[in-house]
């Protein structure tokens, strides 16, 4: 079976929520011995060392421009062809922008599998032109998919109620338990004390409420306690700009984009996570925090009430003053390990789900 898999930025190691999904997803379906085919856009690859494939998935680059606006719908019709040249067994397309383009996949006779990330249209970033045509997505994306994939029973009501769509597949995102850094020489060199500094990781947009996480930390009582943001904007902006301002004038420390042995470090030694979202899909950050057994403070949206975490572990979102007081009770209190029931977000479990269910569209 050939999975031609278009919807993403690309992989490996390029910063995005759909982007970790599908590293951590498509090695895992290529071992259970499929071919899987991850169509990448070209402004975000690394030229300078060009690689065809990653751990059994081959890696096609395609053009896309990199502009916001048009970057995903002209990317994913160039991929929708050249997954046609490829006799692709199975097209799967993620995320309800790239969607819009599925009645042509339609067209073209193919087989396509969508996973919808979550209602995209409801981030800030977008403008009023914008949010229709994600909308439009969603709408073509369930309406023509062959199946459709949802990561959490928030979305899968959201398809049931505006679509009426009641045969949707709820595959989650998953999580790996790390091997935790031995070493701080890297936190150390940014600033950062083992067990004194509160982190959060995300994009530079304004759904992810770090302007929030900002202030609720300049208004912090207890003394002693850094706080650092890993994560930078795909798309510089006014409002990125803005952000790193705020963040240098409160003390913050940014630490872009990082990964590998750096996030595992950050993480490892954190004592608070936080993650004041005003829309998720299903958090990537907050699973990987839960990974690493980190106390977690999240905002009160329905994609970050997982079942294993507690009443106390949420705020209200958008509520500064009690975001800031949850803050100062958790670092007052000793630092604390926390033991999460992660089983469900198992991604060997996921990746064989996922791959059952291209079998049964390939026999049915």
């Amino acid at each position: 079976m050939h999975i031609v898999v278009t919807g993403t930025r690309g992989i490996p190691e390029i910063q995005g929520g759909v982007e970790t999904h599908c590293q951590e997803l498509y090695p895992r379906i290529a071992a259970l011995g499929h071919r899987v085919t991850v169509i990448r856009r070209t402004p975000y690859i690394d030229t300078t060392t060009p690689i065809n494939s990653y751990k059994g998935v081959d890696l096609i680059d395609v053009y896309a421009p990199r502009k916001k606006s048009i970057e995903a719908i002209i990317h994913t019709f160039l991929a929708i062809i050249k997954a046609k040249r490829l006799k692709a067994d199975i097209l799967h397309v993620h995320a309800i922008g790239p969607a819009i383009m599925i009645p042509f996949a339609r067209l073209l006779g193919m087989k396509v599998v969508m996973t919808n990330h979550g209602p995209d249209y409801d981030r800030q970033k977008w403008g009023r032109l914008a949010k229709w045509v994600l909308k439009t997505g969603e709408r073509f994306g369930t309406r023509f998919s062959n199946r459709v994939i949802v990561i959490s029973n928030v979305i899968s009501n959201i398809l049931k109620d505006n679509y009426g769509r009641t045969d949707t597949d709820l595959i989650f995102n998953g999580v790996t338990i790390p091997a935790k850094s031995t070493a701080t020489d890297y936190i150390e060199s940014i600033g950062l004390t083992s067990g004194k500094y509160i982190v959060a990781i995300g994009r530079f947009v304004k759904e992810k409420g770090f302007h929030d996480l900002i202030e609720a930390y300049s208004k912090l009582q207890v003394d002693g306690f850094k706080l650092a943001i890993a994560g930078d904007a795909d798309h510089p902006d006014s409002y990125s700009e803005w952000l790193k301002q705020e963040a240098r004038k409160n003390g913050v420390v940014l630490t872009g984009f990082i990964k590998g042995e750096k996030l595992n470090q950050l993480m490892t030694n954190a004592s608070l996570f936080v993650i004041p979202s005003y829309h998720e899909g299903l958090p990537f950050s907050l699973l990987e925090a839960m990974s690493y057994g980190l106390d977690v403070i999240a905002s009160d949206i329905p994609a970050n009430r997982l079942s294993c975490l507690e009443k106390d572990d949420f705020y209200k979102t958008g509520d500064i003053d009690s975001l800031s007081r949850i803050m100062d009770l958790r670092l007052s209190e000793p630092r604390r390990i926390r033991k999460y029931d992660l089983r469900q977000y198992d991604w060997d479990r996921i990746a064989r789900q996922t791959a059952t269910l291209y079998e049964s569209l390939l026999t049915s």
